[in-house]
């Protein structure tokens, strides 16, 4: 099996609650609820909602995403994902167009980053610095 060959496929207008565990890679273009754990590479395509928990190598999002997403490699997200929650990743990509509510947290690929609390973008000092 090549290694973007996808080896599952959850369609559109379908519907799967409970806990998808996989190797490789897996497309989702229905609606997911639940508790996804690989380290292979999840495609969530245009159509598709997740709410629930998502562990991954790689996550390409172009759909719907609703949780807390740590990917130990990176995380796409197309022009047309919208993803609410919490992310954690090595590596972000947010397409122009791309809508993200939330928190995130980055390190280097296999390094945990530090306890802190994470500080609300709206709490952040934006006052221009004068020369």
């Amino acid at each position: 099996m090549a290694k973007d060959e996808i080896n599952a496929f959850l369609g559109s207008g379908t519907t799967y609650e409970g806990k998808l565990h996989f190797h490789g890679a897996v497309r989702i273009d229905g609606t997911f609820l639940g508790k996804i754990d690989s380290q292979g590479t999840l495609i969530v395509g245009q159509d598709a909602r997740i709410d629930g928990e998502v562990s991954v190598g790689s996550l390409m999002l172009s759909g719907q995403l609703q949780g807390r997403v740590n990917a130990a490699e990176k995380i796409v997200l197309h022009k047309t994902a919208r993803l609410t929650g919490a992310l954690r990743t090595p590596s972000l990509v947010i397409e122009e167009g791309a809508l993200f509510d939330g928190d995130i947290a980055m390190s280097e690929a296999g390094t945990p980053s530090p306890s802190h609390p994470s500080v609300p973008c709206d709490d952040v000092d934006s006052t221009p610095v004068q020369d």
